[in-house]
Order: C-alpha cells, then structure tokens, then sequence
C-alpha cells in the first residue's frame, strides 16, 4: 500500500466503502425477500408479492455492483461491468413492471382480495426506515467514485422505500377499512415507473435524477 498515492489510497477506501454498503444490501434484501414473498404467498398480496420481488432484483444488481467495484482501478473493464450492470437492472425492472400490470390488471378484474399480513406491514415499515440512509450512502460513493452505476443502484434502494411506502399503505387500508381493491391499485401505482426506469437503464442511462460529472 505504500506505493499507493493519497488519492489512489483514497479512492480505495471509497472502493471498500462501496462493497460493505452493496453487501449490506443483498443481505438485508435477501431477508427482505424471504418475509415479503412468504407473506404474500399466506395473505395472497400482489403489492406485496411484487416488493419481495423487486428485492430480489436489489440482490441482483446488489451482486453486479460488487463485481463493478472490483474492477474500479481497471477503467476499460470498470466501464463494461457498467453498461451490464444497468442492463441487467433495465431487464429485471422491465419483466417485474410487466408482471405487477398483468397480475394486478387480473385482481381488480376478478375482485380478488388479499388477507392481511402483518409481517408484510413490518417487513415495510422496516423498510421505510433503513433504505433511505442505505440509499444516501450509495449516493455519496457513486457521485466519488462518478459511477452511474453506482448512483443507479442508488436510486433502486430509493425505490424500494417508494414501493414499501405504497405496499404499506395499501396494506394499512386493507387491514382497517377492509377496502379489498386497494392492495392491487398500489401495485399498479408502481408499474409507470418500473417500466420508465427499465427503459432508461436499457439505453444505458441513469434512472434516478442527473447530477453533474467531476
């Protein structure tokens, strides 16, 4: 380490920075997953169904970012694992966009109506807690290490608030007020911007809002 310059010892640690928050998240959303998808299976919730997928998708992209990071001193391999890694993300947004609509679509058709999942409300409300500061913090390495990757991947944590946001409302109202519609009217409140960020991430562009390049 001691040929290393202040820089390259600085840019290293943000490197490390970046691992832990990218392990921390497929841990967390593998967890995430396990309780949403179970939870939905038992109480036959769309919305929620869908938010244990779109974890599943962090973990994905989770997974493709460590590999990106790995490569952070190697600039014409860093910008490969880049462009994949927001390809990757594009596809898995675009595919759960589709199934949320056709599922969701079906549920309001039918009149079906989910139980009541308690763990679901927990597992979302958990959510609504640690994203944002796991999000932050991604942020913050992606504008250092100018990687719209990174910032990308940032902004599907932010996401992921978003969506426990709404599956917990829709949740909530079902619980109270027995309102059996609104469980599929919060899943379809997420598929204009699942297939929106699809796109972007398949041309190779950031989802979230720009921020400037240093």
């Amino acid at each position: 380490m001691g040929s290393l310059t202040f820089s390259e010892r600085d840019r290293t640690e943000i490197v490390q920075r970046g691992r832990f928050l990218e392990i921390l998240t497929i841990a967390w959303a593998g967890f995430e997953a396990a309780i949403a998808l179970f939870s939905a299976f038992r109480a036959g919730s769309l919305s929620l169904a869908g938010f244990g997928f779109d974890s599943l998708i962090e973990m994905i992209s989770g997974a493709v970012l460590l590999w990106r990071l790995s490569l952070e001193m190697d600039d014409h391999r860093r910008d490969r694992a880049e462009h994949l890694s927001l390809q990757i993300a594009g596809a898995c947004l675009l595919l759960l966009g589709l199934c949320v609509l056709f599922d969701a679509s079906d549920n309001l058709w039918s009149h079906r109506s989910p139980g009541t999942s308690w763990a679901g409300v927990l597992i979302t409300a958990a959510a609504l807690i640690l994203m944002p500061l796991l999000a932050r913090s991604k942020r913050k390495v992606g504008e250092a290490l100018n990687s719209d990757a990174m910032m990308t991947d940032a902004w599907q944590t932010d996401f992921c608030m978003y969506q426990a946001a709404i599956v917990l409302f829709g949740l909530l109202v079902h619980a109270i007020f027995g309102v059996g519609w609104a469980d599929s009217a919060a899943a379809l409140l997420l598929v204009p911007v699942l297939v929106r960020s699809g796109f972007l991430s398949m041309r190779g562009e950031r989802c979230c809002a720009h921020h400037p390049h240093r």
